[in-house]
């Protein structure tokens, strides 16, 4: 890994997968909403008031998010009312719930008051709360110095 690290000068970051992945997600509004999509939040005035963003910003994140395919927009209607939109994680959109859950965790440890976290998430069929863990493929718990940087196949040479 040492040797391979020490090349990163030659490497180009244009492919890189945590850049990419903070340009789709990478603003606090954005990521603000995809806490309250992941807590069951569907409609337009409530994820701007939740997240405390005036609606021209909720429209505009809302609507790169459904183009990013994180979120899916679906028409709903009450009766007596006009059809509305309501928003819902896509797959793609549920798969950042681990990231989500390695913010929320880092900041209750290293972001939050004395009177410690706003809320806590706990596994609903046992009780138990829930963690991010880093994890091999072969199921072991892998601490921060036991972690392996290889070249993967989208590496570009400068």
């Amino acid at each position: 890994m040492t040797d391979f690290l020490e090349q990163r000068d030659a490497w180009q970051n244009s492919n890189c997968s945590i850049a990419r992945a903070i340009e789709v997600v990478g603003n606090r509004s954005t990521l603000l909403l995809l806490r309250e999509a992941s807590f069951g939040t569907r409609r337009f005035d409530d994820f701007a008031r939740r997240v405390g963003i005036s609606e021209p910003v909720a429209a505009a994140r809302l609507k790169q998010l459904v183009a990013d395919g994180l979120l899916e927009r679906r028409p709903y209607r009450q009766p007596g009312q006009r059809t509305r939109d309501e928003y819902l994680l896509t797959r793609k959109g549920q798969e950042l719930l681990p990231v989500l859950t390695a913010l929320r965790q880092w900041g209750d440890a290293w972001a939050a008051d004395e009177a410690g976290p706003s809320v806590r998430v706990e596994h609903h069929d046992c009780g138990a709360a829930v963690h991010a863990r880093l994890r091999c493929a072969a199921g072991h718990d892998v601490p921060p110095g036991e972690i392996d940087v290889l070249p993967g196949p989208g590496l570009l040479r400068a």
